[in-house]
């Protein structure tokens, strides 16, 4: 155990020391998205009865930050470690797979969780969403950076160069992101576009999420649950899995 809060004080002493990068940078940046998306259509679209658009738009930009930094933490760190080449002082320690990967994911779940934090305190500002059932958003928040975060170990053990890392992150999670509602209700959408959405775990994790704020979504919160449930523990598994056998950590 010594060996695991050793290396997760690692992780979150490098999230700390670029803070203004890993912590405030998201922040604004999700502030300048409410801005400009809720001046542009808040006069023109009213998703749920009575829901404002900035409204609507608050639990959507606090959940992608979520999922984007779990992501991009876990992920850059691995890559990093491994071009670098200190990653072999982390695999000489007496330390277990599971433990490696609880390290990863804890502190990348922490900056998720944190940023989320900062981009709805911030919107408080402009706008204040209604809280209907906390429980459901701690829930989703907690679920989905844990499966971003492992995702992004997945990722980082893959990727042999930084090219291939960003490959992953804007193929792969900025299109299921961006696609997953967080601008608009999939009602919204034509017939074929809203089957497609079902097939977009992340969709399952914004609208979960918005569900806490408003007591409405698209689907059944219960539904999503089971489904980004099922997701993140799979990718756990495959996480393990991967660790465990060393992939593309020893050679």
């Amino acid at each position: 155990m010594p060996s695991f809060y050793s290396l997760l004080h690692k992780e979150m002493f490098r999230v700390w020391k670029v803070g203004f990068q890993t912590l405030l940078a998201p922040v604004l940046t999700a502030l300048l998205y409410l801005l400009i998306f809720s001046h542009v259509l808040s006069q023109h679209i009213e998703v749920y009865p009575g829901v404002h658009y900035t409204a609507f738009l608050v639990p959507g930009l606090a959940m992608m930050s979520v999922l984007q930094n779990a992501f991009a933490n876990s992920s850059s760190s691995l890559i990093q470690s491994k071009i670098t080449g200190n990653i072999v002082f982390v695999l000489l320690a007496p330390i277990a797979y599971w433990e490696f990967f609880a390290a990863y994911v804890l502190a990348s779940m922490l900056r998720g969780l944190v940023v989320g934090v900062g981009v709805y305190m911030a919107a408080l500002w402009f706008v204040q969403p209604p809280l209907q059932f906390p429980m459901w958003i701690i829930l989703f928040a907690v679920l989905g950076s844990a499966m971003l975060s492992s995702l992004g170990v997945v990722a980082g053990l893959w990727a042999e160069k930084f090219d291939q890392l960003a490959g992953f992150q804007n193929f792969i999670i900025m299109p299921l992101t961006f696609l997953s509602g967080i601008f608009y209700s999939i009602h919204s959408l034509p017939p074929f576009w809203q089957m497609l959405s079902r097939f977009n775990p992340f969709f399952y994790m914004i609208d979960g999420f918005r569900y806490g704020f408003f007591g409405v979504s698209d689907i059944s919160p219960w539904t999503s649950l089971m489904i980004v449930s099922g997701c993140m523990l799979g990718i756990t598994l495959l996480s393990l899995r991967l660790l465990k056998s060393g992939y593309k950590l020893r050679h």
